[in-house]
């Protein structure tokens, strides 16, 4: 069943009333799972949730798109202050080392119920969190950064 917004103009002649409107459907949020999948506080105290979410953000955005699967590595950033702040979207910056190496993970956060353009609502009291994290420099990261 398809939602419809109507738009109505009303004109009275004499003791006629007259309704002339136009009905259109109205777009339907996308399909995402709200579940938390980690959290992590930051250095300011913000509790930040890494929700499952779709293919757009979240958990199964990040993990299959740039390759992290475990949340040690997003947490990794999000134990940090924000590097920078565009509103209600924080930017955060860390390290993941190992005998392989040390690679910059950058984690992104919309700390606000909604997400910008207003297409995600995290309800009454929660936050959106963590759109997306990857490794700077690079689509995927490497396996290794997941051990």
């Amino acid at each position: 069943m398809k939602k419809l917004t109507l738009s109505l103009a009303v004109a009275t002649i004499g003791a006629t009333t007259l309704f002339v409107g136009t009905a259109t459907p109205v777009q339907a949020a996308p399909a995402w799972n709200k579940s938390v999948k980690c959290e992590r506080q930051d250095a300011e105290g913000r509790d930040i949730p890494t929700r499952v979410g779709n293919s757009e953000l979240g958990w199964k955005h990040f993990s299959g798109k740039h390759n992290i699967k475990q949340c040690n590595v997003v947490n990794t950033a999000l134990k940090n202050h924000p590097v920078s702040r565009d509103g209600s979207r924080l930017t955060y910056e860390g390290f993941v080392v190992s005998e392989e190496g040390h690679i910059k993970v950058i984690a992104i956060v919309q700390y606000a119920r909604k997400t910008s353009d207003g297409r995600y609502d995290a309800g009454q009291g929660q936050r959106i969190g963590v759109i997306t994290a990857y490794c700077q420099g690079m689509n995927k990261c490497p396996p290794w950064v997941n051990q």
